[in-house]
């Protein structure tokens, strides 16, 4: 039999690290698979030959997106054509549904069988997707378990796969060890900061986290802060945003990479809305969550919400089990107020660290194999 070919599409870093989860898994199964698309750094050492690098689909919101547009638009017609041209036996789009579900109702008309890896949030708003979704994939696959039954009862073929990351952080020390391993005082309270993965956060974000780290040290200035940082670029611009709120001597670390780290050691964790959240969860860390984004962004997205939380772990849990400042009401002083009162407050830290335990048990079920062992039956028999 000819060597099996799979298309993803990944297009942002978390994406990049389930698609790399996934390739490696579907490579056990099927030894001699070939996967080619876009993808990450984490991607391509998995061994995909990577098309279009996924830096080029990383943008978020509707005033960024529409600066990109015209080239976002072209990489999907040429990786179309490819993709038309040399038709993989599956098709798999993690993520990025704005740009992944055209592509993936395209491909499915023409008879390539297609997955969509991780549900859009139809369950926060735009519930009408799910049409669009069912005439787009042949097979969904869920993170989390309560999208298993809105897919089913809408004729959606669908798995509930688990989360990777729930399996993935189970290795991650925790604590002191976390501290020792980053040789951090065990005394002093220590403070995660994560603002965000893309340029487009840090310049919403970078302000407003330096200065509630600055109001932090003034009431606890034995306090450590960690800020892991994904790119250079993201880093220069924190760097520069310490500059000029003349904050070069707050006790602040800047790490490339090494977020889990991190939120590991910390006591609390203030984190941008995003997959953080989630990792900050599964870690069973207190968190404040955050997010500012341009005011046009937020007035779009404003009557769009069926759900009155915005951070994942308070979605998953279905209540606020952490805080959730958002646009105006995310200040540095309402922040700071809301971290100082969580680090004082040992009992609700604990309760928290019970309750995302309990998360990360319903969504630990080794999610790259399970969702390889979804597919796998697709890719041998070639199927929509």
């Amino acid at each position: 039999m000819r060597p099996r070919t799979v298309a993803i599409v990944a297009g942002e870093a978390s994406g990049d690290l389930l698609g790399s989860q996934l390739i490696l898994a579907l490579r056990e199964l099927m030894p001699g698979l070939n996967v080619v698309g876009i993808g990450g750094p984490r991607m391509e050492a998995a061994g995909m030959d990577v098309w279009f690098p996924l830096e080029k689909l990383a943008v978020r919101g509707y005033i960024e997106v529409l600066k990109h547009y015209f080239e976002i638009v072209g990489i999907r017609r040429k990786l179309r054509r490819r993709l038309l041209r040399n038709r993989p036996d599956l098709f798999i789009g993690i993520d990025a549904p704005d740009f992944n579900l055209d592509l993936e109702r395209s491909l499915k008309s023409r008879g390539i069988p297609t997955v969509h890896y991780v549900s859009p949030a139809i369950w926060m708003w735009r519930r009408e997707r799910i049409k669009k979704i069912k005439r787009a994939v042949s097979k969904m696959l869920t993170l989390f378990p309560f999208e298993e039954d809105i897919y089913r009862n809408a004729g959606v073929d669908v798995a509930f796969v688990g989360h990777p990351l729930a399996d993935l952080l189970e290795q991650i020390p925790r604590d002191d060890a976390a501290r020792e391993h980053l040789r951090l005082p065990s005394a002093s309270p220590v403070i995660a900061l994560l603002p965000g993965s893309r340029q487009s956060e840090l310049r919403y974000m970078a302000d407003l986290f330096v200065q509630t780290a600055k109001l932090m040290h003034a009431q606890l200035p034995h306090a450590v802060f960690l800020v892991p940082l994904a790119t250079r670029e993201t880093r220069e611009m924190f760097e520069t945003a310490l500059y000029a709120n003349k904050a070069e001597g707050l006790p602040l670390t800047i790490m490339f990479g090494h977020a889990q780290d991190a939120m590991a050691a910390a006591d609390v964790v203030l984190v941008a809305s995003g997959t953080a959240t989630l990792e900050a969860a599964l870690l069973c860390k207190p968190m404040v969550i955050t997010y500012k984004m341009p005011p046009a962004t937020y007035w779009l997205l404003q009557g769009k919400g069926y759900l009155p939380y915005y951070g994942l772990p308070n979605i998953l849990s279905r209540e606020f089990v952490v805080p959730e400042l958002i646009q105006d009401d995310a200040t540095p002083e309402n922040l700071n107020q809301v971290l100082l009162n969580l680090l004082a407050d040992v009992a609700t830290r604990d309760r928290i660290a019970s309750s995302f335990a309990a998360l990360t048990a319903s969504l630990s079920r080794g999610g790259a194999r399970q969702a390889a062992l979804a597919v796998l039956p697709m890719l041998q028999t070639g199927n929509a």
